[in-house]
């Protein structure tokens, strides 16, 4: 009896060694981590690049979206088309234009206490590329009169999917690090998609309808320039903004050139205020 009570007691003790030793640990952004870069200091000499991004050749064709599966969705008003290939008189929206290298990635750039909004309005996100700095809040809306389901899927920081029925309030969200760039999907409508650009500074743009974008506030120096299309792909320059210059730089996209891939760029560093 004494032995069957003691191999009792041995199992009980392993069972509870195992659900400590494989409980979950911390996730992989949970907590600061120092980026050991200085403050950049400003001199008042900063410049501005600005652009246009053309598109030559046939543009995509963009597809009708069936929003009849929730009818509120479909009373909306508002465009029902694809927004992944929006060309208008051979310009592209919604390239989101940032630069690395040079003085952004060599100092810590002051998160702004502004939010930046998204909102989700006649069924679709708007607008359909967005950038934010590192812990800046993105303050997400619902102006439809149905219910959705905002669900960002990062490689490098939290994902998170919740419900935000109409009505309620914003929800207030951040990420910790650099990432280029996020998808965001709604569960509950499968043609709702946006695309959010985390940055570790403030140097970047999304093309407008007429394919104009500006970055400005640019610290004098060395950058590659990036264009990222998500079906288009991805387009890179060197470019070097001297004090206080205001720079001139274009992209074209050609429909029968093959562009490198939309590749996520993450840091694995979270950006500290």
């Amino acid at each position: 009896m004494l032995k069957k009570y003691g191999s009792i007691l041995v199992v009980a003790a392993l069972a509870a060694f195992l659900i400590v030793s494989c409980k979950p640990g911390k996730e992989k952004n949970d907590g600061p981590v120092d980026t050991g870069k200085q403050p950049y200091q400003s001199k008042n000499d900063e410049g501005t690049i600005s652009g246009v991004i053309k598109f030559d050749g046939t543009a995509p064709d963009r597809k009708k979206i069936d929003m009849g599966a929730d009818p509120n969705c479909a009373a909306a008003g508002g465009e029902k088309m694809t927004e992944d290939s929006v060309v208008t008189d051979g310009k592209l929206a919604n390239v989101f234009v940032y630069l690395t290298g040079g003085p952004v990635d060599q100092f810590s750039f002051p998160t702004p206490t502004d939010a930046v909004v998204l909102d989700q309005k006649g069924c679709r996100y708007d607008p359909h590329v967005l950038g934010v700095m590192a812990r800046q809040t993105l303050r997400i809306l619902n102006s439809d009169q149905t219910a959705h389901n905002v669900h960002p899927t990062p490689k490098n920081n939290r994902e998170w999917n919740e419900s935000q029925p109409p009505g309620t309030a914003p929800k207030e969200k951040t990420f910790d690090r650099a990432e280029t760039l996020i998808p965001v999907k709604c569960n509950q409508h499968p043609w709702m998609k946006a695309h959010v650009g985390v940055l570790g500074h403030p140097c970047f743009s999304v093309s407008a309808q007429d394919g104009a974008y500006t970055i400005k506030n640019v610290p004098p120096g060395s950058y590659t320039l990036v264009a990222w299309h998500e079906i288009m792909g991805e387009q890179k320059m060197q470019i070097t903004v001297g004090a206080s210059e205001k720079k001139t730089q274009d992209f074209t996209y050609k429909s029968n050139v093959a562009y490198a891939p939309t590749s996520l760029r993450v840091e694995a560093a979270l950006i500290l205020p």
